[in-house]
């Protein structure tokens, strides 16, 4: 029986210490489980790692307690973070507390009752204009609480940028009032049972094929390899998703569904509620907008066995299932599944992995998979299923792509709507239909330009032109959250002519209104979407008709099923399609194609009108027609030719620091250590800056590195940085497989 045991300490940067085992915990103390220890002078947490006949370490301390089996990690979950830790050169500790929420690390966590504040008196226009006078921040916390009368007090702070001072000054004055109240979660609601769909031939045949799997691997057979759902928008791959679903709870296991997070919606919640969660216990959800307590309990039903269904956003896939029998990862493609902080792991692959470990099958869906996971199916990695039509028999929406070149000088006040979508939206107005209208970039205009000097309004800590948000009188970073007050005139020639450039939704929100008085509109995006709950209350008014126009971001861009939407407005297909990237082709293509599925999904054919100043691009054009073959077949020949991933893996080495000098002085210095070290078969660049130079107050710089194996990039990152010593101030950073090369 081993005496010792080594263990990882919560919030030591890593620590591992080892201790002795007491005769008493015999047997209870294994990898994976939490337990007690003393620091010195008070107690702390930590995780067990391994097992030790003995150690070389003298007078060693003994564990204290247990923690208990509800805050364990399995044997399988302990070689998946080993996996991690090694694939994405992370260091365990990192990865250790992924796979524990903090408030299971014994961290502080919120009540489960909330500060609620509400805005009883609703300031007019005039009483706004003399408060933002003599007090900022109580205009913007009124401004805030205009769009969104309740909100939780936390939440207001975090929106409006103000402190609690702000706060209780409103309260004393009568503006609103702040109250205790219990928090709720999704279970306080009534949910309908749904009878199930009569399936059409193509989700027949791709039911069968994932149920003979399923047999195949229950009767002891080899795990089946990663399935790819590669469907149509409308095609009914969520129907396939509960099918198979039923089948693995009727065999008493669990089930793992990761949703990208802006796609967590509540129809998306409610669909699978419906049929297997009826009353409120079998279905648990993870994801940010949870508060620590709720999340704790979701998690601790998932651990207890209580709920066999997860559904979350990437971090669920650490989530505690018990006889795990089946993970479907919906939407595989969106780059919202890789962590852009350490560890940088891409929820997708360590969904494969995991799967692989547990000895279960993994589904990946998505009308536009990715071209890593197309390739791997045509390779015989995956096996491919495909459902080529839409499930109701509707034919795909009709696309027409307007050049915006010929539309001639286009007045100011137009916001972004050329005329064919203006016609487009006031037919579907006369006929009670539904328009969706997408711009991936929120705010009022995009930056402040002086057309005399040509000075442009940027952030001090960014390489990026500040927002202009109208409606809180402010401009905004949107990368760092540096703010300030829109200037009168030219901060450099004191030109009053400073003028507006580019447009964001809250724009097109206001053109809308202008254009078409008599309908009813809502925004949806970063900036009104603060409060809890607002998703599922702008989406249930949506549904239930009482909205004309939906106007937004990506968040309205996929995962949302509406009969009455007949028509689909790009305002403006360009934004990401010419950014330095070689997956900007097709992010855009992915975009564009999600998009235009939201229409048609009734028994009205849908129109898709996309406007755009590049229509003969081949993202464009494929989408345009539907032709996800086509796209991939230009886009696999031209990563074959410049040796892009798929074709080889890559790592992105950043070096950041706040001089411009020391920074890239280093990062000379780092890219030399790498060509120095690498063997022929890697190829190093020289460094540069990022196409994104300056982030947060610091300049970054870039040295990628491609290889055909990222096991050996990994050795090779570990070799280099473990031999070199970065000096004061600079911060280098390791990504295995980037999704943004920014």
């Amino acid at each position: 029986m081993p005496s010792f045991a080594r263990i990882l300490i919560d919030r030591s940067e890593g620590r591992e210490l080892d201790y002795l085992i007491p005769e008493e915990f015999a047997g209870k103390v294994f990898a994976g489980v939490r337990v007690v220890v003393m620091l010195r002078s008070r107690r702390g947490i930590g995780t067990v790692l391994e097992l030790l006949e003995q150690s070389d370490v003298p007078g060693l301390r003994p564990i204290l307690g247990v923690v208990g089996e509800e805050t364990s990690l399995s044997a399988k979950m302990m070689r998946l973070a080993r996996w991690m830790s090694e694939y994405y050169c992370a260091p365990f500790a990192s990865v250790m507390r992924s796979f524990l929420p903090p408030m299971l690390r014994g961290e502080k966590i919120t009540s489960k009752k909330i500060r609620i504040a509400r805005l009883v008196k609703i300031p007019s226009e005039e009483e706004l204009l003399v408060l933002g006078k003599r007090a900022v921040k109580q205009n913007e916390m009124l401004q805030v609480l205009k769009k969104c009368p309740t909100m939780p007090v936390p939440e207001l702070l975090r929106s409006s940028k103000a402190s609690g001072l702000t706060l209780r000054a409103l309260e004393r004055d009568g503006w609103i009032t702040v109250a205790e109240e219990k928090a709720t979660t999704f279970h306080d609601d009534e949910i309908l049972p749904t009878a199930q769909p009569r399936l059409n031939p193509d989700q027949e045949t791709v039911v069968e094929e994932l149920t003979r799997a399923f047999a195949i691997q229950e009767s002891g057979g080899d795990i089946p390899i990663p399935f790819l759902l590669h469907g149509v928008t409308g095609s009914g791959k969520t129907e396939v998703y509960l099918r198979a679903l039923a089948r693995v709870l009727d065999r008493g296991k669990s089930a793992l569904v990761l949703v990208p997070e802006i796609a967590l919606t509540p129809q998306t919640v409610e669909r699978f509620r419906s049929r297997f969660d009826i009353a409120g216990g079998g279905v648990a959800v993870l994801h940010s907008h949870l508060s620590d307590a709720e999340r704790r309990e979701e998690w601790m039903r998932l651990q207890r066995g209580e709920a066999r269904i997860a559904i979350g956003a990437r971090s669920a896939v650490f989530a505690p299932m018990k006889k795990l029998g089946l993970i479907i990862v919906d939407e595989e493609h969106e780059s919202s599944y890789k962590q852009e902080e350490t560890p940088r792991y891409h929820a997708r692959d360590v969904a494969v992995m995991r799967a692989r470990i547990e000895g279960c099958p993994v589904i990946l869906g998505s009308a536009t998979p990715s071209v890593e996971s197309y390739r791997n199916a045509r390779l015989g990695k995956y096996r491919l299923l495909e459902l080529p039509r839409r499930a109701d028999g509707q034919i795909m929406p009709l696309i027409r792509v307007i050049d915006l070149r010929l539309q001639g000088k286009r007045p100011k006040n137009e916001g972004g709507l050329s005329a064919p979508l203006q016609m487009g939206i006031s037919k579907r107005l006369e006929l009670g239909q539904q328009t969706i209208l997408f711009l991936n970039r929120r705010g009022f205009s995009t930056s402040l330009l002086c057309q005399q000097c040509g000075h442009v309004c940027r952030c001090p800590n960014c390489s990026l032109s500040l927002t202009l948000h109208r409606s809180e009188d402010r401009l905004a970073c949107h990368l760092c959250g540096y703010r300030s007050k829109p200037p009168g005139h030219c901060p450099e020639c004191r030109d009053p002519g400073i003028q507006h450039m580019g447009i964001g939704t809250q724009r097109v929100e206001e053109t809308v209104r202008k254009f078409f008085p008599s309908a009813r509109v809502a925004r949806m995006d970063a900036d009104t979407m603060t409060r809890k709950g607002a998703y599922r209350d702008v989406l249930g008014q949506f549904r239930a008709q009482h909205l004309d126009i939906l106007i937004g971001t990506q968040m309205i861009a996929k995962g949302l099923d509406f009969p009455n939407v007949t028509l689909v407005g790009i305002i403006n297909a360009d934004i990401g399609l010419h950014a330095p990237d070689f997956r900007a082709g097709e992010r855009t293509f992915q975009l564009l194609t999600q998009v235009a599925g939201r229409a048609g999904r009734g028994e009205t054919e849908g129109e898709v009108i996309v406007q755009t100043f590049s229509p003969a691009s081949p993202s464009v054009q494929y989408a345009r027609h539907h032709d996800f073959e086509g796209f991939y077949e230009q886009e696999i020949a031209f990563r074959e030719n410049f040796a892009h991933p798929p074709f080889t893996r890559m790592m992105l080495v950043q070096i950041r620091g706040e001089s411009a000098e020391k920074t890239g002085f280093v990062a000379d210095e780092v890219a030399q250590a790498f060509h120095k070290a690498a063997p022929s078969s890697v190829q190093v660049s020289a460094s540069a800056p990022a196409p994104l130079e300056r982030s947060h107050g610091q300049y970054r710089y870039h040295v990628t590195l491609k290889a055909i194996s990222g096991a050996l990039l990994g050795r090779l990152a570990r070799e280099v940085t473990a031999s070199f010593k970065l000096p004061d101030g600079i911060i280098l950073t390791l990504d295995i497989d980037p999704y943004s090369l920014m």
